[in-house]
C-alpha cells in the first residue's frame, strides 16, 4: 500500500485528522498507483495520469511551482510514452500549470503537441485573470500569507472547449468530460467507465465545499450538489480529487459524494427559505448551519472554507450586494462611523471594552471586538495603542479559527497593525 493510500484510510477512519494533514498542505509531488495504469499525482493541487492505448491521459496538471515536476514523476513512471490529451478541471492556476514540460517534450521528440480540453468557459477565465492579475495578487497574498505572490498572466489556453457532456475515445478507453458549475463556473469531472475511476477536480477537496470564498467571484452551490449526486451515482470505486488524497472503495465513494451534496443542499434550502421570508442577511448568517449529522464527517470539516461564507455566496447568487438593511445601501464613509462611535464613546472606553472582550475569548466577543477594534483605528490611524489593540485581537481571532479563509484575513489585519507615529 502506498503513503497517499494509507494516508487515504487513515484520515477515513479517524485516526488523523485534516487539521494535522490539511487539503491544501500534504502534498509533495509524490506519484502513487492506485490502479493498473492509473498513478495519482499528490502535490499542492493533485493531477492523475492514465495510461491508454493512445498515449497518456492527464486530469490536471498542477500549480505554478510544484507543476513542472509532475513532468519528472510520470517520465520516471511512462518514459517513452507522449501525453495525448490533457484535461484542466477548471482553471483556478494551482491546476493548470504542469503542461509546459510535456509541450516543449513533444515538440523536441516529435510527438503532436498534447490536446488541453476544458469546458467552454475557461478562456474568458483566463482572460479575466489577465486583466484582474494585480487584484488576484493581492488577494491571494492575503488567503495564503504569501506576500511575494505574483499573479501570472501566461496561460496554456485550451486547444478543445465543450459544453455539456463530452465523450472520448482514446485507443479504445472511453472517457468522459461532464460540464459543472460549482466551486466555478468552468467545471470539468472526469469519468472512465471501464476502469471505475472518477476525477472530480475540487467538487470534492477532504473538507467542506469551497462554496464561499469571500475574496473571490460566485460560487454555485446548488448546481455543485446537482454535479455531486450524478457523480455518487455512477458506482466510482476510486474518487481521486484536486486536493486531498483519494476515497477507495464503491461505498466510501458513494457516502463521501452523497453527504457533501446533502450538506449544500441543507445550506442553500435554508438560506433560500430564510430569503423567501424576507430575512436580511444578518439574520440568515446567524441561522442557518449545516447538518448536524454530518458535523464530524473527516471530509467536511469547515478549515478551508467554511459555511457562513456559503451562505454569503447563496444570498449574492440570488440577493445581489446589498444585505436587506436600509443604512447598508447607501452608507457613510468607514471612518465617518468609526469617527461618531469612538467620539461617542471615547476611545479610552472602547479599548477597555475591547480588552473585555478579548479576555472573555468565545466567538461572539472576538467577533464584537473585531468591529470596534477596526473602528478605532479608522478613527486614529496612527494611534500605536489603537493599532496595538487592532494587532492584538486579530492575532486571537486567527487563533480561533479553523478556516483557511478566515485565518488568511484575519492574519493580514494583524499584520497591518504596526503602530505608527504616537
Amino acid at each position: 500500500m502506498t503513503d497517499v493510500l494509507t494516508l487515504a484510510d487513515q484520515l477515513w477512519t479517524g485516526e488523523v485528522t485534516v487539521e494535522s494533514h490539511h487539503p491544501l498542505g500534504t502534498g509533495r509531488g509524490a506519484l502513487a498507483h492506485v490502479s493498473d495504469g492509473v498513478a495519482f499525482w499528490h502535490g499542492f493541487s493533485n493531477a492523475t495520469a492514465v495510461a491508454t492505448d493512445a498515449g497518456l491521459l492527464l486530469a490536471d496538471s498542477g500549480d505554478p511551482v510544484l507543476g513542472p515536476s509532475l513532468h519528472e514523476s510520470v517520465r520516471a513512471w511512462q518514459p517513452e510514452t507522449p501525453l495525448h490529451t490533457a484535461v484542466f478541471s477548471h482553471g483556478h492556476i494551482d491546476h493548470v500549470f504542469g503542461i509546459g514540460p510535456f509541450d516543449a517534450e513533444a515538440a523536441e521528440r516529435g510527438w503532436p503537441r498534447p490536446v488541453v480540453r476544458a469546458q467552454e468557459s475557461m478562456p474568458a477565465r483566463f482572460d479575466r485573470y489577465r486583466l484582474t492579475a494585480g487584484y488576484n495578487a493581492v488577494i491571494n497574498q492575503r488567503q495564503f500569507g504569501l506576500p511575494d505572490l505574483r499573479w501570472p498572466t501566461d496561460y496554456r489556453y485550451p486547444d478543445e472547449t465543450y459544453r455539456g457532456v463530452l465523450t472520448l475515445d482514446l485507443g479504445g478507453e472511453p472517457v468522459e468530460l461532464h460540464a459543472a458549475r460549482g466551486e466555478t463556473d468552468d467545471h470539468t469531472w472526469t469519468w472512465l467507465p471501464r476502469r471505475k475511476v472518477l476525477c472530480c477536480g475540487d467538487l470534492f477537496i477532504w473538507a467542506s465545499p469551497n462554496a464561499g470564498n469571500p475574496q473571490k467571484v460566485q460560487r454555485y452551490a446548488a448546481e455543485w450538489a446537482a454535479a455531486l449526486r450524478e457523480m455518487a451515482g455512477l458506482g466510482a470505486e476510486f474518487l481521486l480529487p484536486g486536493h486531498g488524497v483519494p476515497v477507495v472503495g464503491a461505498d466510501r465513494v458513494r457516502q463521501a459524494l452523497s453527504d457533501t451534496a446533502e450538506y449544500l443542499e441543507s445550506l442553500h434550502e435554508q438560506t433560500v427559505a430564510l430569503m423567501n421570508s424576507g430575512a436580511r442577511l444578518d439574520e440568515i448568517l446567524h441561522t442557518v448551519r449545516p447538518p448536524a449529522h454530518l458535523a464530524d464527517r473527516p471530509y467536511l470539516q469547515p478549515v478551508y472554507d467554511e459555511p457562513e461564507f456559503v451562505v454569503r455566496n447563496i444570498w449574492r447568487l440570488y440577493g445581489g450586494w446589498w444585505d436587506g438593511n436600509p443604512a447598508t445601501l447607501k452608507p457613510p464613509p468607514e471612518s465617518a462611523v468609526a469617527d461618531a462611535v469612538v467620539g461617542l464613546a471615547g476611545a479610552e472606553a472602547v479599548a477597555a471594552h475591547v480588552e473585555r472582550l478579548l479576555a472573555e475569548g468565545d466567538d461572539g466577543a472576538l467577533r464584537l471586538a473585531g468591529q470596534l477594534a477596526e473602528w478605532l483605528v479608522l478613527a486614529a490611524p496612527g494611534d500605536a495603542r489603537a493599532n496595538d489593540v487592532r494587532r492584538r485581537v486579530f492575532e486571537a481571532r486567527v487563533a480561533a479559527e479553523r478556516s483557511t479563509m478566515a485565518k488568511g484575513v484575519f492574519g493580514w489585519a494583524a499584520r497591518t497593525s504596526a503602530p505608527g507615529p504616537e
